[in-house]
């Protein structure tokens, strides 16, 4: 297994150049994968720069660069300041995350992310994870399963699917990938039933992972991290993933008003720094998973210019 078959970079010289390089700054990806970001960023520092990358799946490892400017940790970026005050570092220059599913996750049927591989329903992105997808299908109530799909995969006949989902269950567990198809594809909308299937494995995959929770985690963390004039450069592919990015941005928060002084100035930790960047045509025809990627990058602003 290689980098280059593991994943293919997701808008690789869009977001590395939205981090706005020093050659001797201190950089963190948290969503290593096959390594294709970490690489261009390594290419763009200098001898004294330094970069850490973060990924939960044990596979990834086997991805890892060679050099001594660079750290490689097992672990889910919800942990990033742990992790890093860990190894001394306590500010850095730049946070760079991809947070699509990996075609090597995709592709390896054992690892159950695909609707077209048949296998035993897992979803872990870590395989030490106690949650995988069986245990969502098996033992969720009927409005929770309802709410993950609803919620997560957008499918309109969420109730009913879970219905269904529950329906089956109670004759035999459901273990594979081949059980589920075959439950609920007769309740997707008639021929688009292999997007259906895709929405309800994203919500599945989303659920077992709490993907959104981790972001959170991570946006948060990253008001503290960042030196003045740092740089987050995010990429998503789900319209929740993207609501909390672009609205952490805007506010600094992920609900509520934005907080403001005595003046009427907005107290927000970040300014964005230019427009929402998309995939080119070319991009998503050499790489069609690439279709849903929404970038966009934030620059933290000093405290004491917030409020000029």
């Amino acid at each position: 297994m290689t980098g280059m078959n593991y994943h293919n970079p997701v808008l690789l010289k869009e977001s590395v150049d939205g981090l706005a390089l020093r050659k001797d700054g201190i950089y963190v990806d948290v969503t290593f994968g096959g390594g294709g970001h970490s690489r261009e960023i390594l290419k763009r520092l200098g001898p004294e720069g330094r970069l850490f990358a973060f990924d939960q799946d044990a596979e990834a490892l086997e991805n890892k660069p060679e050099d001594g400017r660079f750290q490689l940790i097992n672990a889910n970026f919800r942990f990033v300041k742990q992790y890093l005050k860990f190894y001394g570092i306590l500010k850095v220059d730049g946070i760079l995350g991809d947070f699509g599913v990996s075609s090597h996750q995709f592709d390896r049927a054992e690892r159950g992310f695909s609707t077209r591989l048949d296998a035993a329903l897992d979803m872990r992105m870590d395989q030490k994870g106690s949650l995988s997808a069986r245990e969502v299908v098996n033992s969720y109530s009927l409005e929770r399963l309802s709410e993950v799909l609803f919620r997560f995969g957008e499918l309109k006949r969420a109730g009913v699917i879970s219905r269904a989902i529950l329906q089956a269950r109670e004759r035999k567990p459901i273990e594979t990938t081949g059980e589920l198809n075959e439950v609920i594809r007769p309740f997707l909308q008639r021929g688009k039933e292999n997007k259906g299937l895709a929405q309800a494995y994203q919500a599945i995959r989303m659920e077992v992972n709490q993907e959104l929770e981790a972001l959170r985690e991570l946006l948060l963390q990253s008001v503290d991290l960042l030196k003045p004039g740092g740089r987050l450069s995010l990429i998503s592919y789900h319209s929740l993933e993207d609501r909390l990015v672009k609205r952490f941005f805007r506010s600094g928060k992920f609900e509520g008003e934005i907080e403001k002084d005595f003046y009427g100035n907005p107290l927000v930790p970040f300014r964005s720094v230019g427009k929402l960047v998309v995939p080119s045509a070319e991009e998503i025809s050499a790489n069609p998973r690439a279709r849903s990627a929404r970038l966009r990058v934030a620059e933290r602003i000093e405290i004491e210019k917030r409020n000029k």
